[in-house]
């Protein structure tokens, strides 16, 4: 009989495989610093949200509006699946429960609407609170004033991602004390189109001197009503009005969460108050955006939400890019109004085609990461206010967690006790396979928790330790495959070690992914604890081919060449005893296996 080919390296060097993933997952958990798993609602308590729907006419809005709601908060909160966060609806109300207490970051980011519409400007002045600020800025001595040194100059937008301009005046800055967004830039190429002259000859019509692309043209000072010099052709009158009217020192006046009707015109403060603009109807709108991601800006340090728009989204966004192009101040801007709220109104200075953009300024990953996460999971159809906002307790979660740990010890224990009655020598492997295949879930949680917000719930408890009788099968296939190869005498250990597997693995693998299908289908088609418990399944099983292939297997490869195995030891699970197999006399003949 032919000797494994196999080399003795080889399993050598799977084990080394295996140490060096189970290393890589311990060190990210010592340089994150993160030792234990993050647990979910149930485990560690949390916070429980009561949002209330606001309707203009106080009625009870649809139902299908109020599923989409509650469809875009599960997103947004749970978008990953794995954090153990529930959303679900009571009557009108839809309510939301968090793990852990004092999670405001999150629940401020399901009360925002995120409605995002780009307009064109139509008209645009100074307010009070950018004169003061003028007025007590000293000029420079060897520099004149100019419209750049304005306290919220508009930055331009450029279809330059090598060379793009910098803002050049103060960011915007939100209600909440976080600067947003002072420039909007598409890739292109690095240098302006030089207008035709065509195009310029509109610009020119001026007899003051066209300012520069770059520059914002210098308000009026002393404007404290709409400039009655300014073009009102195409504006409606009554937005005209409202216009007026809009005081933008009235904090109230430029605090989001104002639902604006992308389909007409719009009056809109700036959201530091420094400007007041008068809206086209909105060409792009939120819904165009495919995706929204934040990053670093290439070149540079500074944090940017990126942003792709649909096909449909891409022909509007360069139809209005190039009818701001060519169009005179103010209407050469276009602005992004972010829930009723302009954060930045930048002048375009180059039609815009490929359907991408940037939303820049003074981010930090974590604000710039909050209006992606906004942006890209959609906006709610309503505005909702908090009713309530409730700390939940986990005494009775810690009692079930008690229970669960209990009877995951005790099943482990009798599955312990099993392998090593029934396959004596055989059974440490499957004991030392269950520690292992222990050690990668734990650091597998516990990674997975700080990385992708996964938190340990009962539901996740079920799934893990169902998953015990899952790995054990997985041990028991091989193992009596192994014995079948033995037990006509024909074979040597070692050679039975590498033919059982090549006909186990099969069986292992598709046990193994019908599993996993099951588990994705669970997992795609239900929420909250049932996702959980399906997730976990799902993690357990990959965990089991890993095992499996980079543990039990090489591990029996290297024990095949002991002669306490080899020879068949009475303690060894392959005793000439346990060998034995009928003839066809019915009779009872033993086999010894071969040495190897």
């Amino acid at each position: 009989m032919a000797r494994p080919t196999s080399s003795h390296s080889k399993p050598g060097r799977t084990l080394l495989l295996l140490l060096a993933l189970i290393l890589a997952l311990g060190g990210t958990m010592f340089l994150q610093k993160a030792f234990t798993p993050k647990l979910g609602l149930d485990l560690a308590g949390g916070t429980t949200v009561t949002l209330s729907p606001v309707t203009q006419d106080g009625a009870s809005p649809p139902e299908e509006i109020l599923d989409r709601a509650v469809n875009i908060i599960r997103d947004r909160v749970n978008g990953t699946g794995i954090s153990d966060a529930e959303v679900a609806k009571s009557g009108d109300n839809i309510i939301i429960s968090i793990p852990g207490v004092g999670q405001s970051e999150a629940i401020k980011l399901v009360a925002t609407t995120a409605e995002l519409r780009f307009r064109q400007v139509l008209a645009m002045e100074m307010t009070p609170i950018a004169q003061e600020q003028l007025a007590t800025e000293a000029p420079s001595p060897d520099v004149s004033p100019t419209a750049s040194t304005a306290p919220s100059s508009t930055p331009s937008v450029a279809p330059s991602q090598s060379a793009r301009p910098q803002p050049s005046g103060s960011p915007s800055v939100s209600p909440t004390g976080k600067a947003l967004s002072s420039a909007l830039t598409d890739p292109a190429p690095s240098t302006s189109p030089t207008p035709s002259q065509g195009d310029r000859g509109n610009r020119d019509k001026k007899s003051t001197p066209s300012p520069s692309a770059t520059d914002e043209p210098a308000p009026d000072p002393n404007a404290q009503t709409p400039n009655p010099q300014i073009d009102t052709k195409g504006i409606d009158p009554a937005v005209l009005k409202q216009y007026a009217a809009l005081d933008c020192t009235d904090p109230k006046n430029r605090g989001q969460g104002v639902q604006d009707d992308p389909g007409k015109q719009y009056a809109a403060c700036e959201s530091n108050g420094s400007f007041k603009y008068v809206l086209d109807v909105a060409k792009v709108v939120g819904t165009d955006i495919s995706t929204a991601t934040a990053g670093v800006q290439q070149g540079t340090t500074e944090w940017v939400v990126q942003l792709d728009f649909k096909s449909a989204g891409a022909q509007e966004w360069s139809k209005l890019t190039s009818t701001a192009y060519n169009s005179q101040e103010p209407r050469n801007k276009v602005a992004v109004v972010l829930d009723g709220v302009v954060i930045t109104a930048p002048n375009i200075i180059s039609p815009i085609p490929g359907g991408r953009a940037e939303i820049t300024g003074q981010f930090d990953q974590q604000s710039a990461t909050e209006l992606a996460e906004q942006l890209k999971y959609g906006a709610l159809p309503l505005k909702f206010e908090r009713s309530s906002i409730d700390t939940v307790s986990s005494t009775l979660g810690q009692d079930q967690l008690q229970g669960g740990l209990i009877s995951g010890v005790i099943g482990l224990a009798l599955v312990v006790v099993y392998c090593l009655l029934y396959y004596r020598g055989l059974g440490i492997v499957a004991v030392l396979s269950l520690v292992v295949a222990s050690i990668l879930t734990y650091t597998a949680v516990v990674v997975l928790g700080q990385n992708a917000g996964f938190r340990l719930s009962l539901p996740h408890i079920i799934g893990l330790v169902v998953s015990i009788g899952i790995t054990a099968d997985s041990f028991i296939v091989y193992f009596e495959r192994i014995r079948d190869e033995m037990k006509e005498g024909r074979r040597t250990l070692r050679a039975a070690v590498e033919v059982a597997w090549v006909r186990a693995r099969r069986t292992i693998l598709i046990a193994d992914a019908v599993m996993f299908i099951a588990a994705i289908v669970l997992y795609l088609l239900s929420v909250g604890g049932v996702a959980g418990f399906a997730f976990a399944m799902g993690l357990t099983t990959l965990i089991d081919v890993v095992v499996v292939f980079m543990f039990t297997k090489p591990f029996i490869a290297l024990l095949a060449r002991l002669k306490f195995f080899a020879k068949g030891h009475p303690l060894s699970g392959l005793d000439a005893e346990r060998m034995s197999v009928a003839d066809t006399s019915g009779s009872v003949r033993k086999t010894t296996p071969r040495e190897a």
